[in-house]
C-alpha cells in the first residue's frame, strides 16, 4: 500500500505524464489556494507578532502573544483551537526522544561543518544595546520557571480525519529585539496558512495541524511537551465511534524557523551583506541521523517539488542536516522536515544572520526582498501541504 506521501509524489508522476502526452491539464486546486496568500499579509502578520517585542517564555509579554495567537485562530475559523499546558524547570526536563538543543549549533547532533569566516553568534542578554527605550521597556520582566501554554488548531480531513501532517513555528524570542525574524517570521506562516485552509470551501481529505510552539529556545521544551502528551493519543477515536479524533496519527512534520535573512556567508571580516543575495533559497532540511530519515527525505523532496511548481521568486535547496529546532522531537517518531533562510548549523551557526537572537531582529530590519523569501516558503509548504492532504475546492 502507498503511504499518502508516496501516493501523492505517484500522482504528480502520472499526471505529469498525461500533460506530456497532450492532454489538457485539469484545473489545479493547489495553485488556486497557493495563489491567496499575500505578501502584504503576511508581513502585517509579522508585524502584529512584534507588538509584544522579544515574547521570550515565562514571561507577561509572551502570555499576551498566546492569546493574541488564539484569538486569531479562532477568527479564521480554524477547528478545534486548543491550548496545551506544562510545566517548565530549566532544571527537570522531561526529554522523550531526540538529541539536545544547544544554541550555537553543533555539528555532533547533526549540524553541517562549516570551515570559512566565523562571524559573531550567541544570545544578547544586555538590555543596553538595544537602543530602543520602548523596546527596552517592555523586554525588562525577565522568565521565571512554571506554567507555560502552547497553542494549536486543527483543519480537520474530510475523508481521513485519523491522519494528519503538523506545520509548526515558534512564538517565542529573546535577545531584547522584536523576535521577527526568529522566529515572526515562521510563525506568520503558519498562521497565514491556518488562516486560508480554515476556509469552509476548501476541503481536505487528511487532516493538518497548525501548532505555535513555545519554549523553543530554552531548548525545544514546547515541542517535547507535546510530544510526551500527545504521541500514545494517536489514531485513537473519542469517544468510540464518533469519528472524532483529538490526535490524528502523524503523517509528517514541517517546522518553520526564521525564514527571511538569506544574504550570504559571512566575508573575511565577519561583516554580512546588507541585500539579500540573488541567488537566495529556501533551506529545506531533514536530519540523516533520524530514525525516520528516509520517509524525511522523501518528504523534503516532496517540498522541492512545490517550490518549483508554486513559488514565485526563490527556488529551494535540501540538505540532511536539520538540527537545533521543533523538529528535533519528531524525526525520530515520524518523518520531520524544518523550513529556514540557511543551514542551521553550517551557515547561521557561523554567523550569516548577524541579527540571530539579537536587538537588531526587528520588523524595520528586513527588506522587502527579504519578507518576499519568507513568503516564498510559504508558498513551498502551501502547496506541498495541500498536495499531499488532496485539497479540493468547493464552488
Amino acid at each position: 500500500m502507498l503511504t499518502p506521501l508516496r501516493l501523492t509524489l505517484a500522482l504528480s508522476l502520472s499526471g505529469l505524464t498525461a500533460f506530456t502526452a497532450g492532454s489538457a491539464p485539469a484545473p489545479d486546486p493547489v495553485r488556486t489556494v497557493v495563489e491567496r496568500l499575500d505578501l502584504a499579509r503576511y508581513q502585517r502578520t509579522i508585524l502584529d507578532l512584534t507588538q509584544f517585542g522579544d515574547r521570550r517564555e515565562g514571561t507577561a509579554r509572551n502570555r499576551a502573544a498566546v492569546d493574541w495567537i488564539e484569538a486569531q485562530m479562532r477568527a479564521y475559523g480554524c477547528a478545534e483551537v486548543t491550548r496545551l499546558p506544562y510545566a517548565f524547570d530549566p532544571h527537570a526536563r522531561e526529554r522523550p526522544s531526540g538529541p539536545p538543543k544547544a544554541d550555537v549549533p553543533n555539528p555532533t547532533v547533526g549540524g553541517g561543518r562549516y570551515r570559512g569566516p566565523q562571524g559573531p553568534t550567541g544570545v544578547n542578554e544586555d538590555a543596553a544595546r538595544q537602543p530602543d527605550a520602548r523596546l527596552r521597556e517592555l523586554n525588562a520582566e525577565p522568565s521565571t520557571p512554571g506554567k507555560r501554554e502552547e497553542v494549536w488548531c486543527t483543519k480537520i480531513g474530510a475523508t481521513h480525519p485519523e491522519e494528519m501532517y503538523i506545520v509548526g513555528a515558534h512564538m517565542d524570542g529573546h535577545g531584547w529585539g522584536e523576535a521577527a525574524n526568529d522566529d515572526g517570521s515562521g510563525s506568520a506562516i503558519v498562521l497565514e496558512l491556518a488562516r486560508i485552509l480554515s476556509d469552509p470551501k476548501i476541503r481536505t481529505e487528511r487532516s493538518v495541524r497548525f501548532v505555535l510552539w513555545n519554549n523553543e529556545e530554552t531548548g525545544l521544551d514546547g515541542a517535547y511537551a507535546y510530544v510526551a502528551q500527545r504521541q500514545a493519543l494517536q489514531g485513537r477515536e473519542d469517544p468510540p465511534g464518533s469519528g472524532h479524533y483529538p490526535e490524528p496519527r502523524w503523517l509528517g512534520m514541517v517546522q518553520h524557523d526564521m525564514m527571511l535573512f538569506d544574504h550570504g556567508l559571512p566575508r573575511a571580516d565577519g561583516s554580512v551583506a546588507a541585500t539579500q543575495r540573488r541567488e537566495a533559497d529556501v533551506n529545506i532540511e531533514f536530519q540523516s541521523r533520524a530514525k525516520e530519515a528516509e520517509g524525511a527525505m522523501h518528504l523534503a523532496f516532496a517540498f522541492q517539488a512545490a517550490n518549483e511548481a508554486y513559488a514565485t521568486d526563490y527556488p529551494a535547496s535540501v540538505g540532511p542536516h536539520m538540527t537545533n529546532t521543533d523538529s528535533v522531537p519528531f524525526m525520530d517518531l515520524v518523518p520531520a522536515i524544518s523550513l529556514r533562510e540557511n543551514e542551521r548549523g553550517r551557515e547561521i551557526g557561523a554567523g550569516s544572520d548577524p541579527h540571530w537572537h539579537q536587538p537588531t531582529d526587528l520588523y524595520r530590519t528586513f527588506s522587502e526582498a527579504d519578507f518576499r523569501l519568507g513568503l516564498n516558503a510559504a508558498q513551498t509548504t502551501l502547496g506541498a501541504i495541500a498536495r499531499l492532504v488532496g485539497t479540493t475546492i468547493r464552488e
